[in-house]
């Protein structure tokens, strides 16, 4: 009696460890084919269209379509501060395009990849901003987290730095 519990046991362990083994790989592979998603056509469109919406917000000073391309408790990190919220989030841009109206902006993506149900980027940004004396370039970094809200990627969080300004030794 006890050898045949015995084999019943080691049955259902060994079936046990091959179905865990074969979910674990399913899930493995599932991940690394939609880590980098540069090269997957509808993910180009999507973020393509979010990246185009997010440059012509910026092109034409609007704050209040750059904060509706965030989830309502999404977050900028700028030099200047934390941003948390759309509210917060239109009135820094607000207050930025009032100082320093932008007259020509652009951006770069140099990475898209998927982790679980969200996706993350990298990239560069620059703009000509109209200041007290007369047109100055400006760029910089950006690193942003996306999520589904219903329908639309929206941006949970990002993280905005500007160059460093060459030293005058």
């Amino acid at each position: 009696m006890k050898t045949g519990s015995l084999l019943v046991l080691a049955a259902v362990v060994c079936f046990a460890v091959h179905a865990f083994a074969q979910q674990k790989s399913t899930v493995d592979s599932q991940t690394v084919q939609q880590r980098d998603l540069l090269g997957v056509p509808k993910a180009l469109d999507d973020f393509g269209a979010l990246g185009l919406k997010l440059d012509e917000a910026f092109n034409r000073n609007d704050a209040t379509a750059i904060a509706a391309l965030f989830t309502e408790d999404g977050i900028l990190v700028a030099s200047d501060g934390m941003f948390s919220g759309r509210q917060a989030i239109e009135k820094k841009y607000a207050d930025l395009f009032q100082r320093w109206p932008i007259t020509t902006f652009s951006s770069q993506r140099y990475q898209l990849n998927a982790i679980d149900n969200a996706v993350w980027s990298v990239g560069e940004w620059w703009s000509t901003i109209q200041s007290e004396t007369g047109p100055k370039f400006e760029g910089g970094y950006w690193s942003a987290i996306y999520i589904h809200d219903g329908n639309d990627w929206k941006i949970r969080m990002l993280t905005v730095s500007g160059r460093p300004k060459p030293s005058r030794d």
